[in-house]
């Protein structure tokens, strides 16, 4: 069952079209945009990888490679260190079980649609993507660069929807990738398939005492699929799959707990950027489900946090009257995070909640 794209309203008019080479890349599928507009001159490159929505195709992204690219070679016309520069290209390829890589459409489905797997088949499809996008990254320069005559330095990775999902996954378990751009996705694998189990009326969730009690570890969400959650999730690798009340994510960790979570935060996200942006109307990946743990990571980086150390900008934006898509408003906000990476970014942390 096809859903409506999350991309259809934020292009009022078509972006300037740039470059696109395709090559298969590990059995991927990649495309490559941007390669033919880099200035002769620039030795290191950034790439933004760019991930789709749930029953979408890398097809989608191409508008977003585009205006990205062009952007920032637009910024780079009016500066005079231009050699010194990066040039950006961006780099799409289809989930796993989209497009051109599907094997199964029931498995892109949800439990309303007739799919009894959807907890371990969606949590699975955006981990998988997430490892297929370091794999593309160690890979890429050896097929666009074949003779080192540049250098691939740093890498972005946006994602909307089940890619911004994944894009959580690629910012806190690749160190190559500095910088994340998560539209309209959640760090909290649980809190938002629990609310989906509840408004599905699965049998799992209604038929405990109380309800929902016994959902996690039954078979809509199997314990194997508990302890994945548990190690790659954001939510579930920093506070575990059964500290969802109110109090654990309002609360500092205690001393214990900071021996594990600095050297996790460090090795995860010490140094990296972060833009959430969220639809204020989205039903499908309520903001609220999201809002905990990016209040617990939000408090962590502040300038009085436990974790204020780290060098982590996290920026969380809430788009009124937005719902499940990208709007053009999220869209003008991306570009602007990803051109102040690529001039270094802020080494600053950012508490930047706001309404657009």
């Amino acid at each position: 069952m096809a859903t409506p794209n999350p991309l259809e309203r934020a292009y009022p008019a078509s972006p300037h079209p740039v470059s696109k080479k395709t090559y298969t890349i590990a059995g991927i599928l990649t495309t490559v945009f941007g390669l033919d507009e880099l200035l002769p001159e620039t030795k290191n490159v950034t790439c933004l990888w760019l991930l789709n929505p749930r029953l979408q195709t890398q097809e989608c992204m191409a508008p977003i490679a585009c205006s990205a690219v062009t952007d920032w070679n637009n910024r780079l016309k009016h500066r005079k260190d231009r050699e010194e520069a990066p040039g950006l290209i961006a780099v799409s390829f289809d989930q796993r079980n989209h497009g051109s890589r599907q094997i199964d459409p029931v498995a892109n489905e949800a439990w309303r649609s007739g799919n009894p797997r959807h907890a371990q088949d969606m949590f699975s499809i955006f981990h998988g993507t997430s490892l297929d996008t370091s794999q593309l990254i160690t890979y890429l320069p050896s097929y666009i660069f074949p003779n080192s005559e540049r250098t691939l330095s740093t890498h972005l990775v946006l994602g909307i929807s089940l890619g911004g999902h994944s894009a959580w996954h690629c910012i806190f378990h690749d160190h190559r990738i500095t910088t994340a751009i998560v539209i309209i996705g959640c760090p909290d694998y649980i809190r938002l398939m629990s609310n989906r189990a509840r408004l599905s009326k699965l049998k799992t969730w209604t038929e405990t005492s109380p309800p929902g009690s016994k959902f996690l570890g039954s078979a809509d969400f199997p314990a194997g699929l508990v302890q994945a959650v548990e190690m790659y999730d954001p939510t579930g690798l920093c506070l575990g799959t059964g500290s969802h009340d109110k109090a654990s994510f309002d609360q500092d960790p205690s001393p214990d707990e900071r021996e594990r979570l600095i050297p996790l935060l460090e090795r995860s996200l010490g140094g990296k950027r972060i833009l959430n942006l969220a639809g204020g109307a989205d039903k499908l990946v309520p903001y609220k489900h999201s809002e905990p743990f990016l209040r617990w990571l939000k408090r962590a980086v502040s300038p009085h946090g436990w974790f204020n150390d780290g060098g982590v900008v996290v920026e969380d934006i809430v788009s009124d009257g937005v719902g499940h898509e990208m709007s053009p408003g999220m869209l003008k906000e991306a570009l602007r995070f990803i051109g102040e990476s690529l001039e270094g970014g802020s080494s600053k942390a950012k508490d930047a909640v706001s309404k657009i």
